[in-house]
């Protein structure tokens, strides 16, 4: 039975060698530079070697010859200068343009993901894959590039030469050589796992800090300090063990490999040693043949220094390619129908939805409404409001029925041309770190300013922008303090008002702007819905009295449906609803 880590692990190699695949030009630059780096460095040992054999004895020293090897090694010693500098060059390219390519891959991923992934993943983790362990993993790449393309050259290139100055000595070399690869080898397997256990804690880390910082008001608020303390100390404390564990194991390797590469040193110089007294070798050869004695366990030794860094790099690219091969939600069919100009028919035919599989939220839902009717959807929270919203958006898809908008089944019709005749505004609000007006042209990017202007008065906003520091161009966020949560809605609002789509979605759109100014607004959302088929979600049922259409949702199912009248005369659940509100509940517990 194949090893689940040991598969992972070659998948992953893989994957990194594909993505090399690419830049095959600078990678055979980069070899031939690594050539002839190794080479000119193992060829000065020979040239000291015969520079040490020109001097014979005290008073018969051959200066001519000396003097002419000397300049040859500064004259190679500053090639090989030269050619490390421009292969540090390619190797940056290299590394820097791959990580580029995968970051694009993983944000166009994350772009295509299906809401449900974005729902059941902290966005800490998300961005804790696409910033650290994408800089693990460069890094990881630099050290590699740098290491393995002259480690592997300079040991091959390092027996040849040892085995044409004395096979014999060589041999010592080969046969001790094992013993390093074997150390190795054995702290690498067991380190991998400890790595991608770091990662992980990592990202869970960096979960933890987005949700506290974005979250610091409620902290505050509930004196919930020491708790996220405790609780930061008990992740810190996760992530110092099992990086300390990673690093101590990993560590190991170098000392090893060193003490092993010390052996064989020793071993060669007292054969050398042996061989030169027997004549078999001179002086000369003896220092050259130390010389490369040393440079063949160099590369293991910084192969083995650089394996805590690679180690990590292939944990951090497993999780960033966990994320680029996560499934993308359905893609649009390739016959798909491109919406130009939507009428607002819409009709929910018998359709069944659930977020999880085992707990059914709406079943055998059927609606019917008109072109420009403004429709209401109320109930109680968690009755499935919202989910209606996100399926006429084709957020989620239903899992039986169909959603019919002109006739066409949504599942036919593209996003991008379905998202485009459909506007929004929600409770919760979204601005991008961007001016106000960069803000405001989400929906229209080529409108005039006369239009943005236009629409920020209709939504009651201009009177606010004008007091900021720099007017529109004042440059705000999600997060901005300087804008209070009703300020945010109403941009959003004037965003909505400045591109006005054919159809509308309405869901607690005011529920963050005082009474005055919701009155005043409510009488533009009036003049914005005509005309167009509106859906409203709201807790305050004075907002959708006049609305064409009220649904009445609980349990996923709508149970009532009608105009205000129609439904108070009913005397059902929309009117407990009603009288929980304005007095008068005979029943408490049944709304």
């Amino acid at each position: 039975m194949a090893d689940p880590k040991k598969s992972l692990w070659t998948r992953t190699i893989r994957r990194i060698l594909h993505d090399l695949a690419g830049y095959k030009k600078w990678l055979i630059l980069t070899l031939l530079l690594a050539v002839v780096t190794v080479a000119l460095t193992l060829l000065v040992p020979i040239f000291i070697g015969n520079a040490i054999d020109c001097i014979a004895a005290a008073g018969n020293v051959n200066f001519g010859a000396v003097t002419r090897i000397l300049l040859t090694i500064g004259l190679s010693v500053a090639v090989t200068a030269l050619a490390q500098w421009v292969m540090s060059v390619a190797h940056n390219k290299i590394t820097y343009e791959v990580i580029e390519d995968i970051r694009n891959r993983a944000i166009d991923r994350i772009e295509r993901l299906p809401l449900s992934y974005l729902d059941t993943h902290p966005t800490g983790t998300t961005v804790s894959r696409m910033i650290s362990d994408v800089d693990q993993f460069a890094d990881g790449m630099l050290m590699g590039f740098t290491q393995l393309f002259t480690g592997v050259l300079t040991i091959l290139g390092t027996l040849i030469f040892m085995l044409t100055i004395h096979p014999a000595i060589t041999l010592v070399v080969i046969v001790m050589t094992p013993l390093s690869l074997f150390v190795a080898a054995f702290i690498a397997k067991r380190t991998y796992a400890m790595f991608q256990l770091q990662a992980e804690i990592r990202a869970e880390q960096t979960a933890m800090i987005h949700e506290t910082v974005s979250n610091q008001k409620i902290v505050q608020a509930f004196a919930h300090e020491a708790e996220t303390m405790s609780d930061f100390d008990k992740l810190n404390d996760r992530l110092a063990e099992a990086s300390l564990k990673a690093t101590f194991f990993s560590s190991l390797t170098n000392p090893c490999t060193r003490f092993v590469n010390a052996l064989v040193y020793a071993t060669v110089g007292l054969t050398g040693a042996l061989a030169a007294i027997r004549g078999s070798i001179s002086v000369g050869q003896l220092s050259c043949f130390l010389s490369y004695a040393n440079q063949y366990t160099k590369p293991f030794n910084e192969i083995s220094g650089v394996m805590t860094e690679l180690q990590n790099a292939f944990a951090c690219a497993d999780r960033i390619f966990a994320l680029i091969d996560e499934p993308t939600e359905i893609p649009d069919q390739p016959d798909a129908i491109e919406m130009k100009q939507a009428k607002g028919d819409v009709q929910f035919q018998d359709i069944s939805f659930s977020y999880v599989p085992e707990r059914p939220l709406i079943s055998h839902c059927s609606i019917s409404v008109k072109s420009g009717q403004r429709v209401a959807i109320v109930g109680p929270t968690g009755c499935g409001k919202t989910t209606l919203i996100n399926l006429i958006m084709r957020f989620y898809d239903v899992s039986d029925g169909a959603i019919r908008i002109d006739g066409n089944d949504l599942r036919d019709v593209t996003r991008h041309s379905l998202r485009q005749n459909i506007g929004m505004v929600l409770q919760e609000t979204w601005l991008k770190n961007a001016t106000v007006r960069e803000n405001l042209r989400m929906g229209k990017p080529d409108a005039t300013d006369e239009e943005i202007i236009e629409a920020a008065k209709a939504a009651h906003a201009h009177s606010f922008i004008k007091r900021l520091p720099q007017g529109y161009d004042t440059v705000i966020s999600d997060k901005n303090g300087a804008l209070s949560q009703g300020q945010r809605q109403l941009l959003c609002i004037a965003r909505l008002m400045l591109c006005l789509p054919p159809m509308l979605i309405l869901d607690e759109a005011t529920s963050s702007i005082d009474t005055r100014t919701e009155l005043k607004i409510q009488e533009a959302f009036q003049k914005m819905m005509q005309g167009r088929t509106s859906f409203i979600v709201a807790h305050r049922l004075s907002t959708i009295r006049e609305a064409d259409l009220i649904l009445v949702m609980k349990d996923g199912q709508i149970i009532e449906q009608g105009n205000h009248s129609e439904l108070m005369q009913k005397g059902g659940f929309y009117t407990a609803l009603c009288q929980s509100q304005f007095g008068g509940v005979s029943n408490p517990q049944e709304v």
